[in-house]
């Protein structure tokens, strides 16, 4: 009878490879899921840097200046201020308002109608300065001169679309809009906080299972007969 010697399984060997495949798939998708989230972080922030320049541009900005942010709603200073266009006019002396110069104006005098007209001559008639005014868009002039008093500014500057947002932010319905926004930020706020906690545990599991690695034990070989 003979015998023959065969080495035994190393279940050291096996186990330690075992747990480094789990450990590179579980690193490969901590990192595509830490893509998704860093990607999903800068796509929020983006949005909330857009939404907090469209209110600066929209209340903000004009507020420091005393001025009024208004809507287009007519062609008739196409090309340069289309309807849906964001205007913001600032008081003006009238003494520094000059030909050219878009003024925004009460249509008639004490009214809340007002309309944005590009200045094309100054009159001076019995010590009055008056404006006689035209839209872009127009083939003829006012057919009425400008009274002082009827102007509510000139043009500052003006942000295309942006008026139809000025509508919402300032119509029937801005309390729902304000609610709407302050409630998107609470969650966005509460988003960043519950995944700034699930980065800390992950990073956390990882380190203690990294901790626990056995390194190969070494096994005996075991002895088989064979007849």
């Amino acid at each position: 009878m003979t015998t023959a010697t065969t080495p035994a399984l190393d279940t050291g060997t096996v186990s330690t490879a075992s747990r480094r495949v789990r450990r590179v798939a579980a690193a490969r998708a901590a990192t595509g899921e830490s893509l998704l989230h860093y990607l999903a972080v800068s796509l929020s922030a983006a949005l909330l840097v857009l939404i907090l320049a469209i209110a600066a541009a929209v209340i903000g900005v004009p507020a420091l200046v005393g001025g009024t942010a208004m809507t287009v709603l007519t062609q008739s200073m196409e090309p340069n201020l289309p309807p849906g266009t964001l205007v913001v006019i600032r008081p003006t002396p009238v003494d520094e308002i000059e030909v050219g110069d878009v003024i925004t104006y009460q249509i008639r005098s004490g009214e809340a109608a007002v309309v944005s007209h590009r200045v094309i001559s100054k009159t001076y008639a019995d010590g009055e300065l008056t404006f006689l005014t035209k839209g872009d868009n127009n083939d003829a002039a006012d057919p009425d001169p400008v009274q002082p008093l009827q102007i509510r500014g000139t043009l500052w500057y003006a942000l295309p679309l942006l008026g139809w947002v000025n509508n919402v932010l300032n119509g029937a319905n801005r309390p729902i809009v304000i609610g709407v926004a302050a409630g998107a930020l609470f969650v966005y706020a509460a988003g960043m906080v519950f995944a700034a906690g699930r980065d800390r545990r992950r990073t956390s599991a990882s380190t203690d299972a990294a901790s626990t690695d056995i390194a190969p034990s070494d096994v005996a070989p075991s002895d088989v007969a064979a007849s």
